[in-house]
Protein backbone atom coordinates (compact mmCIF):
# COMPACT_ATOMS: atom_id res chain seq x y z
CA UNK A 1 0.00 0.00 0.00
CA UNK A 2 1.46 3.70 -1.62
CA UNK A 3 0.28 6.66 0.28
CA UNK A 4 1.27 9.79 -0.41
CA UNK A 5 0.41 12.85 1.93
CA UNK A 6 0.36 16.64 1.24
CA UNK A 7 1.10 19.20 3.15
CA UNK A 8 0.14 22.12 0.74
CA UNK A 9 -3.55 19.97 -0.34
CA UNK A 10 -6.89 21.97 0.65
CA UNK A 11 -7.82 18.46 1.76
CA UNK A 12 -7.18 17.61 5.53
CA UNK A 13 -4.28 14.63 6.14
CA UNK A 14 -7.27 12.33 7.47
CA UNK A 15 -9.17 13.13 4.21
CA UNK A 16 -6.31 12.11 1.77
CA UNK A 17 -5.58 8.66 4.10
CA UNK A 18 -9.22 8.34 3.77
CA UNK A 19 -9.59 8.91 -0.42
CA UNK A 20 -6.67 7.17 -1.41
CA UNK A 21 -7.41 3.62 0.65
CA UNK A 22 -10.71 3.97 -0.49
CA UNK A 23 -9.88 4.50 -4.44
CA UNK A 24 -6.99 1.55 -4.03
CA UNK A 25 -9.63 -0.55 -2.31
CA UNK A 26 -12.31 0.58 -5.17
CA UNK A 27 -9.79 -0.40 -8.12
CA UNK A 28 -8.36 -3.43 -6.78
CA UNK A 29 -5.05 -2.26 -5.83
CA UNK A 30 -5.59 -3.29 -2.23
CA UNK A 31 -7.63 -6.48 -2.53
CA UNK A 32 -10.05 -7.91 -1.01
CA UNK A 33 -8.77 -8.94 2.52
CA UNK A 34 -5.40 -7.10 2.45
CA UNK A 35 -4.32 -6.37 5.79
CA UNK A 36 -4.09 -2.78 6.74
CA UNK A 37 -1.23 -1.69 8.68
CA UNK A 38 -2.28 -0.84 12.36
CA UNK A 39 -3.60 2.74 13.13
CA UNK A 40 0.05 3.23 14.74
CA UNK A 41 1.88 1.77 12.37
CA UNK A 42 0.46 3.78 9.37
CA UNK A 43 0.57 7.26 10.76
CA UNK A 44 4.35 6.58 11.87
CA UNK A 45 4.90 5.83 7.99
CA UNK A 46 3.57 8.77 7.26
CA UNK A 47 3.97 11.38 9.75
CA UNK A 48 0.95 11.94 11.40
CA UNK A 49 -0.46 11.92 14.71
CA UNK A 50 -2.40 8.42 15.52
CA UNK A 51 -6.01 10.09 15.44
CA UNK A 52 -5.51 11.09 12.41
CA UNK A 53 -5.12 7.85 10.92
CA UNK A 54 -8.09 6.40 13.29
CA UNK A 55 -10.84 9.52 11.92
CA UNK A 56 -9.98 8.58 8.46
CA UNK A 57 -10.28 4.69 9.40
CA UNK A 58 -13.44 5.05 11.07
CA UNK A 59 -14.95 6.62 7.80
CA UNK A 60 -13.26 4.08 5.78
CA UNK A 61 -15.18 1.68 8.18
CA UNK A 62 -18.17 3.67 8.25
CA UNK A 63 -18.32 3.82 4.30
CA UNK A 64 -18.03 -0.31 4.50
CA UNK A 65 -14.72 -0.10 2.85
CA UNK A 66 -12.54 -1.46 5.92
CA UNK A 67 -13.97 -3.47 8.62
CA UNK A 68 -11.99 -4.03 12.30
CA UNK A 69 -11.88 -7.65 13.22
CA UNK A 70 -10.82 -6.70 16.98
CA UNK A 71 -7.65 -7.85 17.88
CA UNK A 72 -6.82 -9.48 14.70
CA UNK A 73 -6.36 -6.34 12.33
CA UNK A 74 -8.05 -4.42 9.68
CA UNK A 75 -8.70 -5.68 6.63
CA UNK A 76 -10.20 -4.40 3.58
CA UNK A 77 -14.37 -5.28 3.08
CA UNK A 78 -15.83 -7.50 0.48
CA UNK A 79 -18.06 -5.22 -0.15
CA UNK A 80 -15.32 -2.59 -0.88
CA UNK A 81 -16.50 -1.28 -4.51
CA UNK A 82 -20.27 -2.11 -3.97
CA UNK A 83 -20.85 0.15 -0.68
CA UNK A 84 -18.79 2.57 -2.21
CA UNK A 85 -21.46 2.61 -5.77
CA UNK A 86 -24.13 2.19 -3.31
CA UNK A 87 -23.30 5.41 -1.74
CA UNK A 88 -22.56 7.47 -4.65
CA UNK A 89 -26.13 6.08 -6.13
CA UNK A 90 -27.71 7.60 -2.63
CA UNK A 91 -26.18 10.50 -2.98
CA UNK A 92 -26.91 11.40 -6.32
CA UNK A 93 -30.48 10.32 -5.87
CA UNK A 94 -30.44 12.64 -2.53
CA UNK A 95 -29.06 15.39 -5.18
CA UNK A 96 -31.36 15.14 -7.74
CA UNK A 97 -34.38 15.13 -5.30
CA UNK A 98 -33.38 18.62 -3.80
CA UNK A 99 -32.62 20.09 -7.06
CA UNK A 100 -36.20 19.40 -8.23
CA UNK A 101 -37.26 20.61 -4.73
CA UNK A 102 -35.49 23.90 -5.54
CA UNK A 103 -37.46 23.95 -9.56
CA UNK A 104 -33.56 23.92 -11.20
CA UNK A 105 -33.69 22.60 -14.55
CA UNK A 106 -31.77 19.65 -15.33
CA UNK A 107 -29.58 21.65 -16.90
CA UNK A 108 -28.72 23.91 -13.51
CA UNK A 109 -28.59 20.65 -11.90
CA UNK A 110 -26.44 18.87 -14.05
CA UNK A 111 -24.18 22.04 -14.71
CA UNK A 112 -23.52 22.54 -11.14
CA UNK A 113 -22.37 19.07 -10.44
CA UNK A 114 -19.76 19.52 -13.43
CA UNK A 115 -18.46 22.53 -11.51
CA UNK A 116 -18.11 20.80 -8.07
CA UNK A 117 -16.41 17.94 -9.74
CA UNK A 118 -14.15 20.25 -11.52
CA UNK A 119 -13.60 22.23 -8.32
CA UNK A 120 -12.64 18.62 -6.62
CA UNK A 121 -10.69 17.03 -9.16
CA UNK A 122 -8.82 20.45 -10.24
CA UNK A 123 -9.75 19.99 -13.71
Amino acid sequence: MTLKIHIDDSAAPYEQVRAQISEQARSGVLPVGYRLPTVRGLAESLGLAANTVAKAYRALESDGVIETRGRNGTFVAAAAGSAAERELASAAQAYVERARRLGLPETDALAAVRDALRAAYGE
